[in-house]
């Protein structure tokens, strides 16, 4: 892996690594982060971890679109948009559809399509001096790449309207409060949190997270009846697992379960 990409990734231990890698840019997206993103993704899906940590190098998280690169091309501004799209919007995909656990560590500030990749994690871990600003309206363009999806998850629908209409900026504390973030921590605190986090997921009984994963982001999309016939048929799945017989049988022993993730 080229240590000067905009995008880096690593497996090690069963947790895989997104890291935005733009720092002198504020890990602005422009169409060479989108290819090294899109290729980063497609590395860790066939790697199959069994966690993954998305950080970012450098004082910001992300400042979303490189507005100097938009305006090089504002001549052909969809066109370059949409070759960004192209390579953006499949690897969001693949990063939603993963069955590992996928944890963001968030400081400094976060704008625009940065929104998305705070966001789209199952787990967000904030510095407690991070700060989200949409950015969007205020150059006249509208959100991409799943931020105002994940955003209005988080959030609901009123709170996101203020985030990407009004470009009200929202300082750690209210991200907290109103759901975007999970957890705060001090900027010396936050890398510990978020290791301790991953290594315990990836410890974890995986197969049983992604079912869970899967339930809870599906959840809004069926009725209670449906729901129920899906949940049922993942909880007899996955009274077969090796990790079923393993936590039964050290619930048992009293001891510590040591899952293998099968």
């Amino acid at each position: 892996m080229n240590s000067e990409s905009p995008v880096l990734y690593s497996v090690e231990g069963g947790i895989g690594r997104l890291t935005l890698n733009r720092p002198a840019q504020g890990n602005a997206i422009s169409l060479a982060f989108s290819a090294a993103f899109a290729e980063a993704v497609e590395q860790l899906v066939r790697a199959k971890p069994r966690v993954v940590v998305l950080s970012a190098r450098g004082p910001r998280f992300c400042a979303g679109g490189d507005i100097a690169e938009l305006v090089e091309n504002r001549e052909r501004l969809s066109a370059h948009i949409g070759a960004m799209l192209v390579l953006l919007n499949p690897a969001m995909k693949k990063l939603a559809a993963l069955p590992a656990p996928v944890i963001s560590v968030v400081h400094g500030g976060v704008g625009g399509a940065g929104i998305a990749l705070a966001c789209c994690a199952d787990f967000v871990l904030a510095s407690n001096t991070a700060r989200v600003r949409g950015g969007y309206s205020a150059i006249g363009l509208t959100p991409d790449i799943g931020a105002s999806y994940y955003a209005t998850q988080r959030i609901g629908a009123a709170k996101a309207k203020r985030l990407f209409i009004l470009n009200e900026m929202f300082e750690a504390e209210q991200c907290l409060a109103m759901g975007l973030f999970d957890e705060l921590h001090t900027p010396d605190k936050l890398t510990h949190a978020a290791e301790t986090l991953a290594h315990t997921l990836a410890a974890g009984a995986t197969q049983a997270f992604a079912r869970i994963k899967r339930l809870c982001d599906e959840a809004n999309s069926r009725d209670v009846a449906t729901h129920l016939d899906v949940e049922s048929a993942g909880l007899l799945a996955s009274t077969q697992s090796e990790d079923a017989r393993e936590g039964v049988q050290a619930f048992i022993d009293k001891r510590p379960p040591c899952f293998s993730g099968r």
